[in-house]
């Protein structure tokens, strides 16, 4: 199967970490970023950042770093954006991505989001786990975009859309089921707490 690039999405504000870029924080004697970036490496390429603010702070990964071409912070779906212009420009029909603050997701997402997508017949397909009560919950950092609906992205964005499944719900997306018997693989880092917690999973992980 032909590879596809790949966004890592790290252009948020980090309000409940204090502010700054969470990917950047240390676990595991290196960044959260490096830990996402070595899962994605054999999974997709090529890969990029999606990040706002100074570029230099990635400079380590060699990677391209893409800002949100629309100011204000609006949220996931401003990186995901950016990442399908520049996949795009490399002649690219999908974009992976992936949260920036995620250590521990799937080493076989993009395959499986890909499968989904085939499967049910759908351009996007978004990560999601089972919940007891719902059946499953979507994690819309986690998708395949096609680059073919950027233009209506940016329409969405610009109309004050924000939320994801609000937009993938007008396009019909296929649902990517990931176990989670052994741990939650979208766990996220958003506070102090969770870095912990993911400092202890990082110890104990097979």
């Amino acid at each position: 199967m032909t590879q596809l690039p790949a966004v890592s999405l790290a252009g948020g504000l980090a309000r409940r970490m204090g502010g700054g870029v969470k990917g950047l924080l240390t676990l595991g004697h290196q960044p959260i970023l490096a830990h996402v970036i070595d899962r994605l490496t054999p999974q997709a390429a090529p890969l990029a950042i999606n990040a706002n603010g100074d570029p230099a702070r990635f400079q380590r990964y060699g990677l391209p770093v893409l800002p949100d071409g629309i100011d204000g912070f609006p949220g996931p779906l401003a990186g995901v954006l950016a990442g399908l212009d520049w996949a795009a420009e490399l002649g690219a029909t999908a974009l992976v991505t992936a949260a920036a603050a995620t250590p521990f997701f799937p080493r076989d997402l993009a395959q499986t989001l890909t499968a989904s997508a085939a499967r049910e017949g759908h351009a996007i397909a978004l990560a999601a786990t089972p919940d007891p009560e719902r059946g499953s919950v979507r994690h819309p950092t986690f998708g395949l975009w096609p680059t073919a609906l950027r233009d209506d992205l940016r329409a969405a964005l610009a109309d004050g859309v924000r939320k994801g499944v609000a937009w993938t719900d007008r396009h019909g997306a296929a649902t990517a089921l990931f176990d989670t018997s052994d741990i939650d693989p979208f766990f996220n880092v958003n506070t102090p707490e969770d870095l912990d917690l993911a400092r202890s999973l990082l110890a104990t992980a097979p």
